[in-house]
């Protein structure tokens, strides 16, 4: 019998979702209370979240690239504008900037770990830029300190798509504040998951105020609807009574299952060092990650990749750099830190799912070589 198939399979992803006990009996309630659209259980499951988080305006989404899509419409990005982002991301970071007719211009990212920098933001600043994007890759926070400091030294909001980085910390205090928009991502396989969903909290009150009406068709759901008066366009980007259930639901059990990826990520900061023809992630020290996946450095990676999958251990690369797609064609330029970090990086599994034998069985599979 061969190693892969005498030993279960490790997934790369997979979802968590609380005890049927926990879960079932409240996620029926909702389904029969005639109530299935945005309502008390929508604003309690952001108010609790924001607390969580320590904001103080918190809006849901139905996604966390509808929550992207309107913070991108709150900064006034339109045809003619740049939003410096980065191409190490899923692909909706960066469609959701195409689709406000603004143009995407990429800061390269640090090949240690795949995060833009200060530096690399500051580099591709321009009159025509209207707002900065930097993803926490991998649950890595960026160094926000210095990006915060050029954002506020060009006069240019800075957003925060949080989608791999729930439970993250950076100087102490847990991602969510500090910025002019942070966006998180409850879709399927994220940290904690609402079916999907998305979440967005907002610094300034006035800017809160005008994304609850964007997100719903431009109009407050609070007033009565034959006397309201539709001033700007909106969207429909609520959350429901049914996601958001599953999401205070979540909440009960999210600081343990993200405790879980923490642990098996400093495991393997441990285990896996000085593992020859191996590198790992190295970041700013203010920053606490959460290990969405954990990233290696290989060489010949894909020989690696061939043998973690005979292994049973799931791998990849997750995202194609988004600097590839046609799509955005013309925001292509040099990336040199991308290019080091693309060449030789691998994700392995991490998650909650990855229990004390699994992640000693993953270290000895990397410590017999490739």
């Amino acid at each position: 019998m061969s190693s892969a198939s005498s030993s279960p399979a490790i997934p790369l992803f997979k979802v968590y979702l609380p005890p049927e006990a926990a879960l079932m009996p409240r996620l029926r309630d909702v389904l029969y209370s005639g109530q299935i659209s945005e309502g008390e259980p929508v604003a309690r499951f952001e108010r609790l979240f924001g607390e969580w988080v320590g904001a103080e305006h918190t809006l849901s989404f139905y996604s966390g690239t509808a929550a992207l899509h309107a913070a991108f419409h709150l900064v006034g990005a339109g045809a003619g504008d740049e939003i410096i982002t980065t191409a190490m991301t899923a692909e909706p970071t960066n469609t959701a900037i195409a689709q406000t007719g603004a143009r995407p211009v990429w800061a390269d990212v640090d090949p240690r770990n795949g995060n833009v920098t200060g530096a690399s933001v500051e580099a591709v600043l321009s009159p025509k830029t209207k707002a900065i994007v930097v993803v926490h890759y991998g649950g890595i926070p960026v160094p926000l300190d210095e990006v915060r400091a050029v954002a506020r030294k060009a006069g240019v909001p800075l957003i925060e798509d949080a989608a791999h980085a729930l439970g993250a910390k950076y100087d102490g205090k847990l991602i969510g504040t500090g910025s002019d928009f942070v966006m998180f991502s409850l879709q399927a396989i994220k940290h904690m998951t609402t079916v999907d969903g998305g979440m967005r909290t907002v610094r300034d009150p006035e800017v809160a105020h005008r994304g609850r009406l964007l997100k719903w068709f431009g109009m407050d759901r609070a007033a009565p609807r034959t006397e309201l008066d539709v001033k700007s366009i909106g969207f429909k980007y609520h959350m429901n009574n049914v996601n958001a259930v599953i999401g205070l639901v979540q909440l009960e059990f999210v600081r343990d299952v993200i405790a879980r990826y923490v642990s098996n990520g400093k495991f393997f900061d441990a285990a896996l060092r000085g593992i020859p023809g191996l590198e790992l992630c190295r970041w700013d020290p203010k920053a606490e990650p959460t290990y969405w996946f954990y990233t290696v450095f290989a060489e010949r990676r894909d020989d690696l990749a061939r043998k973690l999958t005979e292994r049973g251990i799931g791998n990849g690369l997750v995202h194609k750099r988004n600097d590839r797609h046609s799509l955005f064609a013309s925001s292509r330029r040099g990336l040199p830190g991308l290019d080091r970090f693309w060449a030789n990086m691998l994700h392995i599994p991490c998650g909650f799912w990855v229990t004390d034998e699994d992640r000693e069985r993953i270290a000895a599979t990397l410590r017999e070589g490739w």
